[in-house]
């Protein structure tokens, strides 16, 4: 369908009847459309920017209904208790001990290594505030857990979610964040004023 691809066999995603047809609905109403498509592998991390609002979720959360993609993200294992614990399993929570696991990062390559379909979605810049330079981790779990990244914008001045080509992370962070961050622009974003195009100096 034009605005809404299906994803590739081998992109993790769910079996659900009511997913796509919510998502496309709302993403509709806002007059939102999505463009490109997430590689056919297995693997991946996916990093969305620019973020500057809290409409970055709600949007973002449509476009993974309307897509039916299946991803992760890991909590510890006390937020997933309770009468939201099963929500929050449902839409793909893990829950995870920090104290066993050591860290956040090795907790999510880890989970990498235990599942034979697995995408990690992450906001490098890792608040709604302006920031100079992002938080490395997705970097970091990309390359330990040899997968590539996905770039997703945001893109509000059109409203478009834009879906780039997979990026293989090296051993140089400087050097492939010289190839990912030029795919997002102030423009795009809910607040421009909050989303920082240059890049970092120190190593």
């Amino acid at each position: 369908m034009s605005g809404f691809p299906y994803l590739p066999p081998e992109t993790p995603q769910v079996k659900s009847w009511w997913r796509r047809g919510f998502g496309q609905l709302v993403l509709r109403l806002f007059g939102w459309r999505i463009e490109g498509n997430l590689p056919n592998i297995r693997k991946f991390v996916l990093i969305v920017a620019p973020h500057t609002s809290n409409w970055d979720f709600i949007i973002g959360f449509m476009v993974y209904l309307a897509l039916k993609l299946e991803t992760i993200w890991l909590a510890k294992h006390t937020a997933l208790r309770g009468p939201l614990g099963p929500l929050g399993r449902y839409f793909g929570g893990v829950a995870i001990d920090r104290a066993r696991a050591g860290n956040v990062v090795q907790a999510y390559i880890d989970e990498f290594a235990k599942r034979d379909r697995m995408a990690l979605t992450l906001t490098p810049e890792g608040t709604r505030s302006r920031v100079s330079d992002w938080k490395r981790g997705f970097h970091h779990v990309a390359r330990g857990a040899g997968v590539p990244i996905v770039p997703v914008a945001l893109d509000f001045s059109r409203r478009r979610a834009v879906f780039g080509a997979p990026i293989f992370p090296t051993d140089d962070y400087l050097a492939d964040l010289a190839r990912i961050k030029p795919f997002f622009k102030a423009e795009m974003a809910k607040d421009p004023s909050k989303y920082d195009e240059s890049m970092p100096t120190n190593s």
